[in-house]
């Protein structure tokens, strides 16, 4: 009989396959007393299954880098931190002294305990770190004990892997010509499985909750990586329908491959400019393959996670000046380190939050560390000679915020130019609007700033006061409350008051059934990841602008979240540009 369960849309995507349920064996341990005389001998096996353990993971992350790309091998530096924690190594030792117990044993005790404080932990990061501890503690055991490794994918069929959590190790094993999917019981967008997913662009559903329950290896399933849908042992008529829309999806798919050399232009000859959010400098390739105009926004704090030290002041220049050389003819704008809230840098030293995300974090945690925000600023200008680099600072509250900010950035300039050290001169200073302060004064900082980007997804957790993974108040995230537009139409508004560029970098870029809506606000750019980008192309090119101003205008009179989304069904021009009217 059909069962459909509702998850988290983790990959886009529709995929058809066999389910494969993969399967976290435990690893058999026993107890034992060891002698006094024993205890050297039982820390040299812990020792050497600490370095065999490493070698493997050190193989999967070369191999994962290149395989798939460096941005995913770095997920492995999380695996080889536990391997260095002394919350497990030091403990273990420590313990296997005062038990006098075998190292087996002790390990799955504290491993035990560890894991449960992650699993509990309040922030979503922090929870999904767990699986890591998992998988390490696994391998360790199966090192330490000689029992065998499970296999992944060996179905000859193509499958989809349903898993309580995958971790990275786990999908570094998998034959990907086969695995077409993934279905998870926990995890959220920023969970290892959905990120290697859509590194791997295959549809995925996470936080299905009890999937592997419900899901026997060898069921027909079907994953529905947009709508956050697993459906299993769909009926033939449920079947050929979802088959028909993946038919169409693909056929899109290879027209919109099509439309990456061309310009977003609408049908009235309005040009808006379509760029690339990305992370780590590798990802240029992927941008330019989509038709990315640009990077609208380079997020360096990633640069700084799963590693042991902080990156020097050359290795970011190296970086910077790679995406600004790579991105030419267009622009780049790098984004200030946004560490705090759930990307925590431990080499800092700062102490835990209660509540990260209204904390030290972003561009307040720059000015406390004013050295480390220094060596990212001298970088970011030195690159700026090599290409066309613009500079962002993130989560600004309020103008002397920005005015702080700015004062540190042209110290760098005048330090910069007595050392007789190049960098552009005229680089263009912008600020990512994310908090209902800034917007409600983007007057003001309009006026100190060259350009703004909208930071949707933070705008709207701030404005509404509710967490997206909190699936208790999900409801109240919706880019399309009132609030939210016309927060977004005011922060436009102030900005082109002052003759300055607006654009948006967060998800609602991403969504086409919005391009025309924020178009006829008067977004002057769309940022997003590069997946998305022709498909935005795409839709500008199927509107007029004096429509879509039309539609924005009937939106915003709106009372309610319903009544918003009633009229961009009803009002959103089809591509055959019917119901649209020129421009006067």
């Amino acid at each position: 009989m059909e069962r459909r369960y509702q998850g988290i849309a983790a990959s886009p995507g529709i995929t058809i396959g066999t389910a494969y349920l993969v399967g976290s064996p435990e690893v058999q341990v026993c107890k034992y007393r060891i002698l006094e005389t024993e205890i050297n001998k039982e820390l040299d096996r812990w020792q050497a299954a600490i370095d065999a353990t490493r070698r493997e993971i050190e193989s999967i992350k070369r191999r994962v880098a290149q395989e798939v790309g460096f941005k995913e091998a770095e997920i492995f530096n999380a695996y080889l931190h536990v391997l260095e924690d002394p919350l497990l190594v030091k403990a273990v030792g420590e313990q296997i002294r005062r038990q006098r117990c075998n190292v087996e044993y002790i390990l799955q005790e504290i491993a035990s305990d560890l894991v449960r404080r992650f699993t509990e932990a309040k922030n979503e990061y922090l929870r999904e770190r767990a699986s890591d501890i998992n998988d390490v503690v696994s391998r360790l055991l199966r090192s330490l004990t000689g029992q065998s490794k499970r296999l992944l994918a060996g179905a000859e069929q193509d499958i989809i892997m349903v898993a309580k959590d995958l971790a990275p190790a786990q999908t570094a094993s998998m034959r990907r010509e086969r695995v077409v999917g993934f279905a998870t019981d926990i995890g959220g967008k920023t969970s290892h499985a959905a990120i290697m997913a859509r590194s791997l662009e295959i549809p995925a559903v996470v936080g299905l909750k009890n999937i592997t329950d419900m899901v026997e290896t060898g069921d027909a399933l079907i994953v529905d990586g947009s709508a956050g849908m697993v459906i299993v042992k769909a009926d033939a008529k449920v079947l050929t329908q979802y088959r028909q829309a993946q038919q169409k999806n693909l056929q899109a798919s290879r027209k919109l491959r099509k439309l990456k050399g061309i310009t977003a232009v609408s049908r009235d000859g309005y040009r808006l400019n379509v760029a690339a959010n990305i992370e780590l400098p590798e990802d240029v390739r992927k941008a330019r393959k989509y038709g990315a105009e640009g990077v609208g926004l380079f997020r360096t704090e990633f640069l700084y996670l799963n590693r042991r030290d902080l990156p020097s002041e050359d290795e970011q220049f190296e970086a910077y000046r790679q995406v600004a050389r790579q991105s030419l003819p267009y622009s780049t704008i790098i984004r200030t380190m946004d560490l705090g809230g759930d990307k925590f840098l431990s080499r800092l030293g700062t102490s835990a939050e209660t509540n990260p995300f209204l904390g030290l974090r972003a561009i307040r945690l720059s000015l406390a560390y004013v050295e480390l925000f220094k060596t990212q600023l001298r970088a970011i200008l030195r690159a700026s000679h090599f290409g066309k680099i613009k500079i962002m600072f993130p989560l600004i509250s309020d103008v002397e915020e920005l005015r702080q900010a700015k004062a540190v950035l042209n110290e760098i300039r005048q330090e910069l130019r007595r050392r007789r050290i190049a960098f552009d001169k005229h680089m263009e200073t912008g600020v990512m609007i994310e908090l209902p302060s800034a917007a409600l004064t983007a007057d003001v900082l309009a006026r100190e700033a060259d350009f703004f980007s909208i930071g949707t997804n933070d705008l709207i957790q701030y404005t509404v006061a509710a967490d997206r993974i909190n699936e208790k108040v999900a409801y109240l995230y919706n880019p399309l409350h009132p609030a939210i537009l016309r927060l977004i139409k005011r922060i436009i508004e102030a900005g082109h008051n002052e003759r300055i560029w607006v654009g948006m970098c967060g998800e609602m870029a991403a969504d086409p059934h919005l391009t025309a809506l924020l178009f006829g606000m008067g977004l002057d750019e769309f940022s997003t990841e590069p997946s998305f980008i022709p498909q935005i192309k795409k839709v500008i090119r199927e509107i007029f602008l004096a429509r879509s101003r039309e539609l924005a205008e009937e939106v915003l009179a709106c009372a309610t979240t319903k009544e918003i989304e009633n009229c961009l069904q009803a009002q959103i021009p089809d591509k055959e540009g019917n119901h649209e009217k020129e421009v006067n």
